[in-house]
């Protein structure tokens, strides 16, 4: 038997058709129901809640009840990141569909991955803090520059109090869309709250997709581009 964490197990989860259209749903960083995922995934609600049972045993979920209802989420960033790593090699190596049409053409430019942003935007921006030296990389190993926490103090953001023991300020989280790397961990999360704060952009209803007003884009690309 070979030693090493399970991968099997994990891919077997994830693998089921009705379980990664549930865990896909949950990629916009909110919690839902059984009900609203049975409807995500196209079962009942007794098939959804066996695989919500699956999934929790496997440690990819996490739940919490408030009155009669029960709550479901992914258990953490680092879910999120592995799915969104399968995106972009079943996007690179499984089989072609037809060209997406306009909203998934809105998903490729911004996008939540959980709590952080992803797509063309997030990746471009990721490129020039690493141009920058405000992010460093090593590897797949990215961590704050010594330009980092004036840099982003300047921007609204205080470094020293993003991060703990179990999530890193900084993060490598690869995008599906453009299969390059953008920012997660606290400030990637810290970066997306801005631009939602500064109303530079809005999530649309029921749907992953970031979008920035034509102002908005203008504030972002001279707050975190220039």
């Amino acid at each position: 038997m070979q030693d090493g964490p399970n991968i099997a197990l994990i891919a077997s989860l994830v693998g089921d058709p009705a379980r990664a259209n549930m865990l896909t749903a949950l990629m916009a960083g909110a919690a839902l129901t059984a009900s609203e995922l049975a409807l995500e995934a196209g079962v009942t609600l007794p098939t959804a809640s066996s695989h919500l049972a699956k999934l929790m045993d496997g440690g990819l979920l996490s739940v919490a009840s408030e009155g009669r209802h029960r709550y479901y989420a992914l258990s953490g960033p680092h879910v999120a990141a592995m799915l969104e790593a399968i995106m972009g090699v079943a996007a690179s190596v499984g089989p072609k569909r037809v060209r997406p049409g306009p909203r998934e053409a809105t998903m490729r430019e911004a996008r939540v991955c959980y709590d952080h942003l992803a797509g063309e935007h997030a990746v471009k921006m990721m490129d020039g803090f690493v141009e920058r030296g405000v992010i460093v990389r090593d590897g797949q190993t990215v961590t704050l520059g010594p330009l980092g926490a004036s840099y982003f103090a300047a921007r609204g953001i205080d470094t020293a109090n993003l991060g703990t023991s179990r999530r890193p300020v900084c993060r490598d989280c690869l995008d599906w869309s453009v299969r390059r790397s953008h920012l997660a961990g606290a400030l990637g999360a810290a970066i997306l709250d801005r631009i939602l704060a500064e109303k530079w952009a809005r999530r649309e209803k029921d749907s992953r997709v970031v979008a920035f007003s034509p102002k908005g884009r203008t504030a972002f690309e001279r707050t975190f581009l220039a």
